[in-house]
C-alpha cells in the first residue's frame, strides 16, 4: 500500500495454507504464531506497518502476542460484526492500540447503506479498505469522502489499473493498493528522459562488451557514485568477503564477470530516483528469485535469469513499452523471448513469481514442495534486496 507520494505506507501479508482440514489450520496458525513471537516477519516487512487476516482461533487464543508488535495490524471482515466473542476480543485489542483496518471489499457497491450494520467494527477501526475496481467514480468518491470524514484511513483496494488509481489519486485517500505499480503504463509515443537514455547506453555497454575486469571498470570510470555504490555493497558485511575489495577490477576477478556485470545493472537501475522505491525493491527481489529458482541450470543461465527477473519491469520502470526499451539493449535471445513473448526456458520462472506475487498459488496447481521453495526464495531475496537499496541510496563522501 502505497500513499499519495508513491512512498510505503504498509504491506499487507497473505498467508498459503497447505492443505485442507483442522491439520493444515493448526499447521498454518504455528507458523503464524512463531513468526510473530521470533521476529520473522518483522523482519520481512522490515519494521514497517503490516496488516493480515488472522483466524477466529488466533484471534482468540493468542492475541497477547499482538500487544508486543504494535506495527503488526489486523484485517476486519464484515461478517466479522455477528460474532458476539470475536467483536469483544477485538475491542481488547483497539483498546490495546493494535491498528484495525475493516475491509469493505465484500460490501454490494450499489448498497444505500453500506455501512450502517457494521458500526461495531467502524468504531474499531483506525483504518477502512474499499473495493475501488467496483465502484464508479461518483461513488467512490462518496464513499471515499464519508469514510474519511468520520476520521479514518481510507484505503484504495483493487486498484490494479493506472484508470482506477487516476480516479483514486485526487481523493482523500490514506493509501492506494493494487497491481497498478507493477503494470506499465499505455503511452501512444514513449519518450525516454535524458537520465534514462544514459541508463540504457550504460546497459548496452555492458551488454555489447566482453571485455575483461580491467575494461569492465573502465565502462562505469566516470561514473564516481555508481563506483561507490557497488564497492560499498559488494564490501557489506552481507557477502562476509575475507579482504575489502579495492576496485571495480578487483571486484570483477572475484565474484566472476559475469556476476559483476548483472550487480552493475542492478545498481544502476535501484539508484533511479524518480521512481517509486517499492517499484525498484520488486524489481530487485525478482532479479534474485529467478537466479534462486534457475539452479540446477548452467552457470551462464542463472545469470540471464537474474537479468530476466531485473528486467521484467523495465517496461514500468521506464515508462515506455518493452519492445521499445528493449530494442535499445542486445540481450541474449533466452532473456528477450522470456520478456516479451513469454516464452523459453525463464518464461515458466518467471510466471511461477508472477503468481507468487499476487498471491495465486493454487490456480497454478503449484505442489507444495515448489511453494516451500519459492517462499525460501522469497525471503532470501527480500533480504538482498534490501542490502542492495540501501547502498544504492548513499552518495559518495
Amino acid at each position: 500500500m502505497l500513499d499519495r507520494d508513491e512512498e510505503l505506507f504498509a504491506y499487507e501479508l497473505v498467508f498459503y495454507r497447505q492443505g485442507a482440514g483442522t491439520d493444515a489450520d493448526t499447521t498454518l496458525l504455528g507458523g503464524i504464531v512463531s513468526g510473530i513471537t521470533d521476529g520473522a516477519i518483522t523482519r520481512l516487512v522490515r519494521g514497517n506497518r503490516a496488516f493480515m487476516r488472522l483466524s477466529r482461533s488466533l484471534l482468540l487464543e493468542q492475541t497477547d502476542i499482538l500487544a508486543h508488535t504494535p506495527r503488526l495490524g489486523v484485517i476486519m471482515d464484515p461478517f466479522q460484526v455477528r460474532d458476539v466473542a470475536l467483536v469483544q476480543r477485538l475491542q481488547q485489542l483497539a483498546l490495546r492500540n493494535c491498528p484495525m483496518m475493516l475491509d469493505l471489499g465484500s460490501i454490494d457497491p450499489a448498497s444505500s447503506e453500506p455501512h450502517g450494520p457494521l458500526e461495531p467494527l467502524l468504531r474499531l477501526a483506525r483504518y477502512v479498505r474499499i473495493d475501488a475496481k467496483t465502484m464508479d467514480a461518483a461513488t467512490l468518491e462518496s464513499r471515499c469522502n464519508q469514510l474519511y470524514d468520520r476520521g479514518l484511513g481510507v484505503i484504495a483496494g483493487n486498484v490494479d489499473d493506472h484508470l482506477t488509481y487516476a480516479r483514486c489519486k485526487n481523493l482523500p485517500f490514506q493509501a492506494i493498493q493494487g497491481r497498478y505499480l507493477l503494470v506499465p503504463q499505455q503511452i501512444e509515443v514513449p519518450v525516454l528522459t535524458p537520465n534514462r537514455l544514459s541508463l540504457l547506453r550504460l546497459m548496452k555497454a555492458l551488454q555489447e562488451s566482453s571485455a575483461g575486469p580491467v575494461e569492465l571498470g573502465e565502462i562505469i570510470r566516470d561514473d564516481a557514485v555508481l563506483s561507490y555504490k557497488l564497492l560499498g555493497c559488494v564490501n557489506s558485511a552481507y557477502f562476509a568477503l575475507p579482504r575489502q575489495l579495492k576496485s571495480i577490477q578487483q571486484a570483477a576477478i572475484f565474484f566472476g564477470l559475469a556476476r559483476m556485470r548483472n550487480w552493475i545493472h542492478t545498481m544502476t537501475l535501484s539508484g533511479m530516483d524518480d521512481r517509486p522505491p517499492e517499484l525498484l525493491r520488486a524489481a530487485l527481489i525478482r532479479a534474485h528469485m529467478c537466479e534462486k529458482l534457475a539452479q540446477g541450470m548452467s552457470t551462464e543461465q542463472q545469470d540471464m535469469a537474474f537479468m530476466a527477473g531485473l528486467l521484467s519491469l523495465l517496461d514500468t520502470l521506464l515508462c515506455a513499452p518493452m519492445e521499445f526499451v528493449l530494442s535499445h539493449l542486445p540481450l541474449a535471445p533466452e532473456i528477450r523471448e522470456a520478456l516479451v513473448e513469454d516464452r523459453g526456458p525463464f518464461a515458466p520462472i518467471l510466471g511461477q513469481i508472477y503468481a507468487w506475487e499476487s498471491g495465486d498459488m493454487r490456480t497454478n496447481q503449484m505442489p507444495p514442495q515448489s511453494i516451500r521453495k519459492m517462499a525460501g526464495a522469497y525471503f532470501e531475496a527480500t533480504q538482498w534486496a534490501d542490502q542492495v537499496y540501501s547502498f544504492s541510496e548513499q552518495r559518495a563522501h
